[in-house]
């Protein structure tokens, strides 16, 4: 046994609640790695519906979410495609309506406030209701708490909380995050995974190094 299929999209027996978004997530802006996981009561399927607003096509920008994520229930992540034009007076989308206010809208005023993709890292924990805003970057090893607005890119194994997020901790010294970021033990295959969970579940960084 080497752990759970990545391509099961209910991976937990008698918990329809829990899902492994890969196989249940296809959408050509969305890519999602292995084993990251969505928890809704209303169930896990709904994650583009329910947790991702505002993709648009027209605009290009992408969701990305690593492998071995945990995100909770209600988490927002809102694309660039919220973005009002904010180079004129007024910010009201008067284009979307049509019947002639269409007329003269130059799509430029709203590419200016475009922030690129979302970028999600591996092994992060998403707090429930906590909300993502355009462009952000959340660093491998993150932990973002219920609640959280992230209004700014998130480091690497760094604890953020509150409204707009700021940090609470750093998980590990540097020296540390760098060396955890180099074993990289995410990408390794489920059997070795298997053979070295104590290790990632423990706190010796110089034995995860030397895993076989």
């Amino acid at each position: 046994m080497h752990g759970p299929d990545p391509n099961d999209p209910y991976p937990m027996a008698g918990q329809a609640r829990v899902g492994f978004l890969k196989p249940l997530v296809d959408h050509p802006q969305i890519e999602i790695g292995d084993y990251s996981y969505y928890d809704d009561p209303a169930g896990p399927e709904r994650f583009v519906e329910a947790c991702v607003g505002h993709l648009y096509p027209d605009l290009g920008d992408r969701l990305v979410i690593g492998r071995f994520c945990a995100i909770g229930s209600g988490v927002r992540f809102v694309m660039n495609g919220a973005n009002h034009a904010m180079t004129g007076l007024s910010t009201y989308p008067f284009n979307i309506f049509g019947n002639g206010w269409e007329r003269g809208f130059d799509v430029a005023t709203i590419v200016a406030g475009v922030r690129g993709d979302m970028v999600v890292g591996n092994d992060v924990w998403i707090g429930e209701w906590a909300t993502v805003l355009p462009g952000v970057s959340i660093g491998d090893g993150a932990i973002v708490g219920s609640l959280a607005v992230v209004s700014r890119d998130v480091e690497s194994y760094t604890v953020v909380a509150g409204n707009p997020a700021r940090e609470v901790r750093r998980r590990f010294d540097q020296e540390t995050v760098e060396r955890l970021r180099a074993v990289a033990w995410w990408n390794w295959s489920a059997e070795k995974i298997t053979r070295n969970l104590d290790l990632i579940r423990g706190g010796d960084v110089e034995a995860l190094e030397t895993a076989r």
